[in-house]
């Protein structure tokens, strides 16, 4: 698939700024077409773009429109797809399905960081990772966002994975597929919702000029996985930890009584947690994004220094 042919569009502000060498941070749609409900998903879109605009670098949102893959969707595009019922969800194997059908919708964290990094952006800022579902030992059930970041050098900003998902297999299966994991000012993995998911990561960076020059060494010696950097949620914003496991629990159980299993397992579970937390969780989830716009952003800053 090929950035130059009529089946990926780049935008002329994103096309500009990668050709001169200023700072481009890729933001995936599904945020806004799956995550967060309407009104506020259009709102969380249109302000992590210009969040970045303010920091001097230039957003990429990445999407779906009419089975063209677009990079860097205008406002009007942004809107049209946060306000649309008719989205798909689309991961990479879903691409040519989409173009073929002239379908739109929004990219998961595997189908944006692979356009992202066929454009030539070098950054990609997303809320949280998929990884491994619990009982994968069973289902098999695991995200295609890790093998695509296996095969695409980039660096990824997420606060790890949510915790309804096996996060000591996610590790796992992250050091298997060679994905270098750099916790942003901690060596514990965060756990999206919360500070610490209770496990450890080898690799501690102190700022953006860190990153950066990890991602440029890992271009030297010609690698092509991506760089997650694992940024947690600030303390001020986490879900309280205790409330968390409790919740958790109670989600945990509750599928389990009610036979809730495969794709409708994680919708569920999400659910749960956000009627048992009054909300929070939701305003959890945009929290976590913003922190890992402006991180994302700072990174891409740096990388453009070198």
């Amino acid at each position: 698939m090929s950035t130059t042919s009529p089946a990926v569009h780049i935008a002329e502000p994103v096309r500009s700024a990668l050709a001169e060498g200023r700072p481009v941070v890729a933001l995936e749609s599904t945020i806004f077409t799956h995550g967060l409900p309407q009104p506020r998903n259009e709102v969380v879109a249109l302000e992590a773009e210009e969040s970045l605009r303010a920091a001097g670098v230039e957003p990429a949102t990445i999407g779906i429109r009419d089975g063209v893959a677009v990079v860097g969707l205008s406002t009007d595009e942004i809107v049209g797809l946060a306000r649309s019922d008719d989205n798909i969800k689309v991961s990479i194997r879903d691409l040519p399905v989409a173009r073929a059908r002239g379908l739109s919708g929004g990219t998961t964290v595997a189908a944006t960081a692979l356009l992202a990094h066929r454009a030539g952006i070098k950054v990609f800022s997303t809320g949280g990772l998929g990884g491994v579902h619990r009982g994968a030992s069973e289902s098999f059930d695991e995200s295609a966002d890790l093998v695509a970041l296996s095969v695409t050098p980039i660096v990824v900003v997420s606060a790890g994975v949510k915790s309804i998902l096996d996060v000591g297999a996610t590790l796992e299966r992250l050091e298997t597929l060679n994905i270098a994991v750099l916790g942003y000012r901690t060596l514990t993995f965060p756990g999206f919702y919360v500070r610490d998911s209770g496990f450890e990561i080898g690799f501690r960076v102190e700022d953006p000029a860190e990153v950066a020059a990890v991602a440029a060494a890992r271009d030297e010696l010609g690698l092509d996985a991506a760089v997650l950097l694992a940024n947690p949620i600030a303390e001020d914003k986490q879900l309280d930890p205790e409330v968390h496991a409790a919740v958790l629990a109670e989600a945990l159980a509750g599928a389990e009584a009610e036979g809730i299993a495969g794709n409708a397992t994680t919708p569920y579970l999400l659910d749960f947690i956000q009627k048992a937390t009054a909300g929070r969780s939701l305003e959890v989830n945009v929290d976590v994004y913003r922190g890992n716009v402006a991180l994302g952003g700072q990174v891409a800053a740096a990388l453009s220094g070198l």
